[in-house]
């Protein structure tokens, strides 16, 4: 099936967890069949309660499909649930308002399918950004998609009024086949905006200071900020994501702040914290683009957003090794989440005592319009939760073909993706598949990124 699927060859490596490994324990006997096919045109996907026209940019899968509506976040007691409920519980006892009641509002129930224009346009991310890819995400058609971010709804709530909110939501993005990645994982976002008179409150002499003036912009601020307003916002920033980690984690925690590049936000950070010895990045931040705020109907405010991968903390958190494991149904690791207390300290316990199963397998690629991505989702499809890891492991050029294959590196503060675009007459480098053995596997790698794919 795979050789009739991927007409060129290459080698892969694969190790499947056994049965009693208790990932996603109960879709494991679902019929395998063929890669669903890209869109036709004519043709329709009803997905949420509504019909969708496919075309040439459709690329759904059925295995993504069905992981639509689950809201893994908004089941009680699951352990992204309790890391949900944990952040709620800092932020409407930290921030009030002047009635006493919570400053942030939360949405946790937005739609997971948007337009392109809600999860790029609005974003200020350009027309030709890699991030916009097909390769990279899941489209319904040209126009629709299924998020990337919960930054696809800044915009939209901006617009609505709201100075200050969450965002929980699960997100989609075509990725590798490891412990660490899965291409659907969940968000939690946060935006919050100043006035003038909010923001230089309690600030001597903050009568005479301003939010916005006309200059150039720098390292450090955005043409229409003064540097005053930026430092304060992002003091405010900084502060409140040291007060939850804090709460997540606990005291004497030890955190930095790396400068980053995001399109809608600048100046931008990553926050690492010191876990076991191990700096871990955990989130994005960082002060809005003003141009983002006016043209959403807040030209008189100046704000700063984040947004975290509640998998990657989780998995921090409770020590939980694969990300696979959170779409599991095996009670034995749902029980382990059952506390009183949202706040009780939990460790997860494994739950397999057989090793992983290792197989090799090798495939021609297509010619043409093939990305790695494409043979992750067949994987995916095929092989279902079972499958923990692909790995490149070898590739071959025919003698009589000179014209090779070429692999380009590219890096978002932590994991590197491969990304091998395949010319005529060449064999592809082979991905290597694993799977959870007794001593598990580093789960420390980012996941989640706050920000969109990386630029080349």
């Amino acid at each position: 099936m795979v050789c009739w699927a991927l007409r060129r060859v290459g080698q892969v490596r694969a190790r499947l967890a056994r049965r009693d490994s208790g990932v996603c324990r109960g879709h494991e006997h679902q019929p395998l069949g063929p890669r669903p096919a890209p869109g036709a045109w004519g043709s329709t996907v009803e997905l949420l309660g509504k019909s969708y026209p496919q075309d040439d940019y459709s690329n759904l899968t059925r295995k993504v499909l069905s992981k639509v509506g689950r809201n893994l976040h908004n089941q009680p007691l699951h352990p992204l649930w309790l890391l949900k409920e944990r952040v709620k519980q800092h932020f409407y006892a930290r921030y009030t308002g002047r009635a006493g009641t919570p400053l942030f509002s939360v949405y946790d129930d937005l739609s997971p399918v948007v337009t392109t224009w809600q999860n790029f346009d609005s974003l200020l991310i350009p027309a030709d950004h890699p991030s916009r890819k097909k390769g990279d995400n899941y489209y319904l058609n040209a126009t629709h998609m299924l998020r990337a971010h919960t930054s696809a709804h800044q915009w939209d709530l901006l617009r609505a009024g709201l100075d200050a909110f969450l965002v929980v939501g699960d997100v989609y993005r075509r990725d590798q086949i490891d412990a660490q990645h899965y291409p659907v994982f969940h968000q939690l976002e946060a935006v919050r905006l100043f006035s003038r008179h909010q923001l230089f409150a309690g600030i001597k002499d903050g009568e005479n200071l301003q939010l916005f003036e006309q200059s150039s912009r720098s390292a450090h601020k955005q043409e229409t900020h003064t540097l005053e307003a930026t430092k304060l916002v992002e003091f405010d920033l900084k502060q409140t994501l040291t007060q939850l980690m804090t709460h997540i984690f606990g005291d004497g925690l030890d955190i930095r702040w790396v400068d980053c590049y995001f399109p809608f936000t600048h100046p931008s950070f990553e926050m690492e914290i010191n876990f076991h010895g191990e700096w871990l990045e955990v989130l994005g931040c960082g002060v809005m683009e003003q141009q983002l705020v006016n043209s959403a109907g807040a030209q008189d405010r100046i704000g700063w957003a984040f947004g975290l991968g509640l998998e990657r903390v989780a998995m921090i958190l409770y020590d939980i090794p694969d990300i696979r494991l959170f779409w599991s149904e095996d009670e034995r690791f749902l029980k382990q989440f059952r506390v009183q207390d949202i706040n009780q300290k939990v460790t997860f316990q494994p739950l397999s005592k057989y090793p992983a199963v290792i197989n090799d397998i090798s495939f021609w690629l297509p010619r043409e319009n093939y990305t790695e991505n494409d043979f992750y989702d067949l994987v995916r499809t095929i092989g279902g939760d079972l499958v923990e890891k692909v790995d490149l492991i070898d590739k071959f050029e025919h003698p009589n073909r000179c014209r090779g294959s070429r692999r380009l590196g590219r890096k978002c503060s932590g994991p590197v993706l491969w990304e091998l675009p395949t010319l005529p007459g060449s064999r592809a480098p082979s991905p290597e598949i694993a799977g959870p053995g007794p001593g598990g596997t580093n789960p420390l790698s980012p996941v989640g990124h706050w920000c969109p794919r990386p630029t080349h």
